[in-house]
């Protein structure tokens, strides 16, 4: 059978730096083809170059047997090849037809929305997707904003879908409705890349695996007969552990109280309502739900980033409602943010820059009001090495990291502060096995010390794993706690979606 697509020898440079060393591969008509790495590895690169918007250094893309080239991703699209990002290009406040209509061609522009409407239906129904084409986005759940995404590059006329990590914000519920769509896609012809960190999902849903390493491609396997383990070898030349070593440990005084919060989203809309709870030191207290929730408002109010409408706050015994980030800082609170770069960090500064960011008026980085550079230059070096950012320099801007790297270098910087209390958001989202293993063993060295954490995650193995208590937040709501040994991923997903616990 001839292959669908084709690359040969595709290799992408930026400058003296290698991104893409060579990568030859084949994708085949209806076949799903998964795409493992660690960060950094060069999927990213690779997939942009199949969407057009990067032009590979050397090397070749063949579609059907025929060399083409792409120079942009409207170009892609018109040779049938779509992708879903991981996050959605969806305009919130358009119909599903209004969001599908942008982007046609010019011979589409005159299509009316309710002839759009139709086709939707049709694909919808063929491919078994639940989408009311004229419902506005902004009031669809995540996993059907999704769909909208999938059915706007089928309307496209996508006969090759790439999915970039699209599992990472679904429920359990949800992560079972895309797997169902994706085979119903390859049974229909459809070719799917599916880049994901997930190894059991990949198992799961894959026909063949691909892994790259370091711009390379480093093995192809089938998923009968193998492993997370055989591919976590592959991603990081090691052995991974999967599961945390969540040893019991000691709980102390009460560091975060939050009584009776309630707060407002951007949108003025109700975010948080009647939200009680306490983190209490060498404890991590999990936050689950589906992203939307409420999680966002939580961290900023612990934070000092979100004003209150009604309740308190107070860390250690200090009342910090409506305080500012300064009086939290102050007060020993660590934050790894859910958006690194937007704020976790600060485009255009460096490495070393980047890990002071926080303290850099404390002693020993200042003096009677003087920065102490070589000071903060040999802290930063430390840091690298302890927590293995790899990097070229430390002067170079941290924006130029991984994904998984930066948030390394964010995570030095906050737990290196020994906080008593840290919120953590996303802590692993986009990470692969092995930085995921080595920031959950940072976490749990925290707790182990003392600090105090609250972990928000919605991934459930993760909250799961690490936490000693898991919250279920649902519309601004707790609707449900468990301990160890009710933890259920059935159970929560349920919660997560808005059931309620019984009694």
């Amino acid at each position: 059978m001839q292959a669908c697509l084709s690359l040969r020898g595709i290799t992408k440079c930026f400058g003296s730096f290698s991104a893409l060393n060579h990568i030859s591969l084949d994708v085949q008509p209806g076949e799903v083809l998964a795409l493992l790495g660690e960060n950094g590895a060069g999927k990213s690169t690779l997939m942009n170059i199949i969407y057009g918007l990067y032009q590979p250094t050397a090397g070749q893309i063949l579609l059907n047997g025929q060399p083409v080239t792409f120079s942009s991703p409207l170009a892609a699209i018109s040779h049938g090849i779509g992708m879903v990002h991981q996050h959605f290009m969806l305009v919130p406040a358009f119909t599903v037809a209004e969001n599908v209509a942008i982007g046609q061609g010019k011979a589409r522009l005159t299509l009316r929305l309710d002839q759009i409407a139709k086709e939707l239906q049709q694909l919808a129904a063929r491919y078994h997707l639940q989408v009311d084409p004229f419902a506005r986005v902004a009031d669809l759940p995540v996993g059907l904003q999704q769909q909208v995404e999938i059915l706007k590059a089928l309307h496209h006329g996508a006969k090759i879908l790439i999915l970039d990590e699209p599992t990472g914000v679904l429920t359990p519920k949800e992560i079972t409705g895309l797997i169902q769509t994706v085979r119903s896609l390859a049974a229909q012809g459809t070719s799917v890349i599916f880049i994901s960190h997930k190894l059991n999902e990949v198992l799961e849903i894959s026909d063949r695996i691909v892994v790259l390493r370091q711009g390379q491609c480093v093995g192809e396997v089938s998923p009968q007969g193998t492993t997370p383990g055989d591919l976590a070898r592959m991603m990081v030349g090691r052995d991974v552990s999967f599961q945390p070593d969540r040893q019991a440990s000691p709980r102390g005084e009460a560091i975060l109280v939050m009584d009776s919060v309630r707060a407002i989203n951007d949108r003025g809309v109700a975010a948080l309502q009647d939200i009680s709870l306490a983190v209490h030191a060498g404890e991590i207290v999990g936050i689950a739900g589906v992203d939307g929730n409420g999680q966002t408002e939580l961290a900023e109010i612990v934070t000092g980033l979100r004003l209150l409408t009604a309740g308190e706050v107070v860390i250690a015994g200090e009342n910090l409602t409506n305080q500012t980030p300064l009086d939290f800082i102050n007060q020993k609170v660590g934050h790894v943010p859910e958006d690194r770069k937007k704020n976790g960090s600060i485009k255009g500064f460096s490495l070393w820059e980047t890990a002071v960011m926080k303290n850099h008026g404390n002693f020993p980085f200042s003096h009677s009001g003087i920065l102490n550079h070589e000071k903060m230059i040999d802290h930063t070096q430390k840091l690298v090495r302890q927590y293995d950012v790899r990097m070229a320099t430390i002067h170079q801007s941290a924006h130029s990291l991984s994904g998984g790297n930066l948030q390394k270098l964010i995570l030095a910087r906050e737990i290196t502060a020994t906080p008593k209390f840290i919120v953590v958001m996303h802590p692993t989202r986009g990470l692969d096995v092995g930085a995921i293993e080595f920031v959950h063993s940072q976490l749990l060295e925290a707790r182990r010390q003392g600090a105090a954490i609250l972990l928000i995650s919605s991934e459930l193995e993760e909250v799961m794993s690490l936490a000693d208590r898991i919250l279920i937040l649902y519309e601004g709501k707790i609707v449900g706690q468990l301990l160890p040994d009710e933890y259920d991923p059935n159970h929560i997903g349920l919660l997560m979606a808005g059931a309620r616990e019984a009694g």
